[in-house]
């Protein structure tokens, strides 16, 4: 939903607030096999953490990876990282070995700036994490640049039952790799007096709209967000479509809100026949709910 603190002038940085859903979601089936292999989608992406994994394990036997379900990369919905962990919790049952799951998120390098996805994937719900010290980690990046470890998770609430839409326009910009550098490295730190505005939306509306199960507020604090720290530099790098459709779905929301770098939406549903027809024909949508568990393993 958003990152906190990219300023860093109290010792921190990053730290950010997000929810886990129940779709769109990752599944996968591994099994040994005499070499690391996998099929698309995000054939790349599990093969990479399979290899780092089986390094690390000092495995010498391979794994091969059946993606059943998946979704887009670079959209804003964390599926580097829910692969990668999919991938390599899987290979670590397989070959029974216990590893953290924070450990785990190192060997993959994730969760050197966010620390949502490794947290969604483990326990679900509401997460919001603390960042990391400038004594480990001295610069502003983002997780695909970053070799920090994951972030302690400060507060982790189950979410209440709300309807949750993800408005998913045609991906014509989106920001990885080099470009999401520079975008860091352009932007931050950014001005103290929109984190210290930003951290009191989330501790002083956002956390207890959670807690006292009340939809409007929470909605509300999500619109603030979006005018705020990075999240506004996130929403201003859009293309017109998307913050036009932003704008649209906000008619029918309590709140609407760009994931992470975008251009998914998401939505806090009111109304929704009305946002279904407002985006009619402009975006894909998919109307969900919380997930509150975390990954599951059969």
């Amino acid at each position: 939903m958003t990152l906190v603190d990219m300023n860093a002038s109290l010792g921190r940085m990053d730290g950010g607030i997000g929810l886990a859903l129940e779709e769109p979601y990752i599944e996968i089936r591994v099994e040994k096999a005499g070499k690391i292999s996998a099929a698309d989608p995000l054939k790349e992406r599990a093969e990479d953490a399979a290899r780092k994994v089986c390094k690390d394990l000092g495995l010498t036997d391979g794994v091969k990876i059946d993606v059943l379900n998946a979704y887009s990369q670079h959209a804003g919905l964390g599926s580097g990282t829910q692969i990668g962990l999919a991938v390599g919790m899987a290979v670590c049952k397989l070959f029974e070995r216990d590893v953290p799951l924070r450990e785990l998120a190192k060997i993959i390098d994730r969760g050197g700036t966010s620390g949502i996805g490794v947290a969604a994937f483990q326990s679900g719900g509401f997460i919001l994490d603390g960042g990391h010290s400038v004594k480990e980690k001295r610069d502003f990046l983002p997780s695909s640049a970053s070799k920090a470890p994951p972030p302690p998770v400060l507060a982790r609430y189950d979410f209440p039952d709300w309807k949750i839409a993800l408005v998913m326009p045609d991906m014509k910009r989106n920001f990885h790799g080099e470009r999401e550098v520079d975008i860091f490295q352009k932007f931050c730190p950014i001005p103290i007096g929109q984190v210290e505005r930003l951290s009191r939306l989330i501790l002083m509306k956002i956390l207890p709209s959670i807690v006292e199960e009340d939809i409007e507020e929470f909605g509300n604090g999500i619109n603030e967000i979006q005018r705020f720290g990075f999240k506004w530099i996130e929403v201003a790098l859009q293309t017109p479509e998307v913050r036009a459709l932003m704008d649209a779905c906000r008619e029918y929301s309590y709140g609407v809100g760009l994931s992470s770098f975008g251009p998914v939406i998401y939505c806090v549903i009111k109304d929704e026949k009305g946002l279904k027809s407002a985006v009619k024909d402009r975006a894909e949508i998919t109307v969900t709910k919380a997930n509150n568990k975390g990954a599951t393993i059969n």
